[in-house]
């Protein structure tokens, strides 16, 4: 007698154990991965089948599987990974198998109004085009001399087959025409997949600009060899590639993948950015052509599904995409290659709460793969764990592939300008430098991290600042549609124009975003080289590319420019490869130092490091001015110095001072809710559960952290509390803390979440 377990697809933590089901002796199609129509007492569910086996007798009498709805989504692995996801995450377990689904394509269950429940099949699926092709009568057919739409259809399918669609466009209403003929055996209608996106799967050669050096330089070489190494002894081993910017770490990875694939193995490359991806997949599709994968948010559901069953084919041998693609159904994974590793973007943000990296390294070391983290400025706790841990080896890339230097970072005091009576957002150098590299022909980027025009409005009689009406923060003025918007819930109104509180006509923008920046530049341009030059100010950020391939978009318009700035957020500051690129300029490197977060130098550091090697990539020279009004700030003072030995000396004792990663594991609790006093009364009910357990003899060194008010104490109209817990890094605080989460009674009023390894605590 065969039974399978199976989880439903209902993410209550009453439902998250697995249930048992007959197999009925006709359904040899049930497999693991699968999902199935099954009987959950009075209604019908949908489940996915987690393990087939094989018993004698069952204990009590159990329901037999009503149907298998879908080819299976994932194997034994996917189902270990899982399971491995809900244990170290604390995660319904339907939530962590979620990942491992085609987007858009699940069946689901619906409720009639009688009562009874319909199966739905899923929204996105396959696409088959109808094709006219030649019959075996063609050449002996000949039509009439006045069928002038028969004569047309013959001429188009002898050139070529050809698509109904097509054929529609150009002659009209063809459809009885071609049936008539198919009758006669004349043509022949067949259906045919019709990938979306460009046909990847079509095994179409893709070629970038992007060819294979000579040779490798002395550094790629030995990193290469690390990886290939690592690779060869298939016991789950770590490479962190500490390359600067520029150093040729993509063509490391693309030969340590051709080293991959010579072995039967196939890989995986996440990148942290969307805006990435055009130019890194152009690269792999150079080297690999039509057996590489895309999977990013940006695509459509349909452009996503059509990749994740080419995936599931086996035609695809590489995948590159954010971290989703880590559970995408590529078999026998033997390397993983996580690009700009220290990216907050590797982060979930919703259950399950996983951080790529650590998910990454569990896959390898079941699969027998290497995992390699790459980055200009790897995470401090990759470079702690690469210093401790002997699956971990640190290999460095100090110099540049084409051997041209590391640009020269200049740090100029905003304070002593605006002491010196400059009161605009650029200083006297970095003016000077972009009218110079312009007018020599050349590009700038200047990076900014805050779209909008200005970061807030101030009313200079009384002091009022429109706030949201959702969430504890300030309105940020846009210039296009003159209107003030929350970046955190999109609440939007018009800009007053008087004050609401005291009715004084002075209000003032405050801070620069994009939007102004843009506006001042132009400004600044035309003032020295006239309207008529017309230099492009090519802005990135995420009012610019919220459209469907605005990114690549706007990419190739800077690239195809003479001579062009590129303005933008955090999205342009790494992996954007430009050899005309001469000038960075950063307008406020101060914006995360200001934060109450323990991560907030490194960031900063990370942030100027990354986008000063935006800059002379190619024969000429690089700059980069990087704008500060905290010019003393250790981070600033090292990234311009590029002297991270000294940055990290004093970042690590302060952090193990502190009791911060990566000497502690950290979990935070989250708490929120519309009723204040509701979720203040559960923050603090929890707080003393977890304290009580801070005191077990079994949980060694923990320490809880009192409820509090989040940062952002107030966000879409839901309060926010938080408490966090730290614990002896070698401990399992997701084993210590479950039984307190699990066994919680749920609130309606408030909301409870459980973050392992958190990256923001705001």
């Amino acid at each position: 007698m065969r039974v399978a377990e199976v989880i439903l697809d209902i993410p209550a933590q009453a439902l998250d154990a697995p249930y048992t089901y007959l197999v009925p002796k006709d359904a040899d199609d049930i497999e693991i991965g699968c999902a199935v129509l099954v009987p959950l007492g009075g209604r019908k569910a949908i489940g996915f089948v987690m393990l087939v086996r094989d018993i004698d007798k069952p204990e009590r009498p159990l329901k037999p599987i009503d149907q298998v709805v879908s080819k299976p989504y994932f194997n034994a692995k996917g189902a270990d990974c899982a399971r491995f996801l809900a244990s170290r995450y604390v995660a319904p377990l339907s939530v962590c198998i979620r990942l491992f689904t085609p987007p858009s394509a699940l069946p689901r269950i619906v409720r009639l109004r009688n009562g009874g429940w319909r199966l739905e099949e899923p929204a996105i699926g396959e696409v088959d085009d109808r094709w006219v092709v030649e019959g075996p009568n063609i050449a002996t057919f000949h039509p009439r001399k006045n069928a002038v739409k028969q004569i047309a259809v013959l001429d188009a399918v002898r050139r070529g087959d050809v698509r109904m669609a097509e054929l529609a466009l150009e002659y009209g209403n063809i459809s009885q025409v071609v049936k008539n003929l198919a009758e006669k055996d004349v043509v022949s209608i067949v259906r045919r997949r019709r990938m979306r996106n460009g046909g990847v799967a079509d095994g179409e050669m893709f070629r970038g600009g992007y060819g294979r050096p000579a040779e490798l330089t002395e550094s790629q070489r030995n990193a290469l060899q690390a990886i290939t190494c690592a690779a060869d002894k298939r016991s789950g081993d770590v490479v962190v590639v500490d390359g600067v910017t520029g150093s040729g770490k993509t063509e490391v990875y693309l030969q340590a993948i051709e080293h991959i694939l010579t072995q039967g193995r196939n890989a995986i490359v996440l990148v942290p950015e969307i805006s990435l991806t055009p130019q890194t997949v152009a690269r792999f599709r150079g080297r690999f052509g039509g057996a590489v994968a895309v999977m990013h948010s940006r695509m459509s559901a349909g452009e996503r599904y059509d990749q994740w069953d080419f995936i599931r084919s086996g035609e695809a041998r590489v995948v590159v995409g954010a971290r989703s693609a880590l559970f995408t159904p590529l078999q026998d994974v033997g390397l993983i290659v996580i690009d700009e590793e220290h990216e907050t973007t590797y982060k979930q943000e919703n259950a399950p709460r996983y951080v790529a990296r650590d998910v990454a390294e569990w896959m390898m070391r079941e699969n027998g793969g290497t995992l390699v983290l790459g980055s200009a400025t790897p995470s401090i706790e990759a470079l702690y764990r690469a210093r401790i841990d002997t699956h971990w080896s640190l290999v460095s890339m100090p110099d540049r592939a084409n051997g041209a230097p590391l640009p020269k970072i200049e740090v100029v005091d905003m304070a002593a300008e605006f002491g010196a009576g400059n009161r605009s957002m650029f200083s006297a150098r970095l003016a000077s430098a972009l009218k110079e590299q312009l007018f020599l022909g050349n590009k700038a980027v200047l990076l900014l991290n805050q779209r909008g025009f200005a970061s807030f409005l101030l009313c200079r009689d009384c002091g009022f600042v429109p706030e949201c009406i959702n969430c504890a923060t300030s309105l940020t003025y846009h210039e296009q549609g003159n209107k003030l918007v929350c970046h955190h819930c999109g609440y939007t109104v018009s800009v007053p124009a008087v004050c609401p509180q005291c009715e004084s006509p002075y209000l003032r923008r405050f801070g620069a975003g994009t939007q102004r920046v843009q506006s001042e530049l132009r400004s600044l341009l035309d003032e020295q080289f006239g309207e008529e030059a017309a230099f492009p100010i090519i802005r990135m950020d995420a009012d610019t590319t919220s459209t469907k391939g605005s990114h690549q978009r706007l990419l190739e318009e800077f690239a195809s420019a003479p001579s062009a700035v590129l303005l933008g957020t955090q999205m342009i500051a790494k992996g954007l490869d430009f050899e005309d690129v001469t000038l960075v300029g950063v307008i406020n490197a101060d914006t995360q130092l200001y934060l109450p977060d323990y991560r907030a130098a490194e960031r900063t550091f990370d942030l100027i490091e990354q986008v000063a090697g935006r800059a002379g990539r190619g024969k000429l020279l690089g700059n980069v001015i990087v704008q500060t009004y905290l010019a003393d700030s250790l981070a600033i003072r090292t990234a311009a110095a590029y002297d991270r030995k000294a940055f990290l000396h004093e970042e690590l004792q302060k952090r193990k001072m502190l009791r911060y990663p990566p000497f502690v594991r950290m979990a935070n609790v989250l708490v929120w809710g519309r009723e204040e006093a509701a979720v203040k009364a559960e923050a603090e009910n929890l707080y003393s559960q977890l304290a009580s357990l801070a005191l077990c003899d079994n949980v060694g060194d923990m320490e809880v952290l009192p409820a509090n008010p989040c940062v952002l104490s107030r966000v879409r109209g839901n309060y926010r509390w938080h408490i966090l817990v730290k614990a002896d890094p070698a401990s399992d605080i997701s084993n210590l803390l479950r039984p307190i989460f699990t066994s919680r009674k749920a609130i309606k009023e408030v909301n409870v979440a459980l973050d392992i390894d958190p990256i923001d605590i705001l």
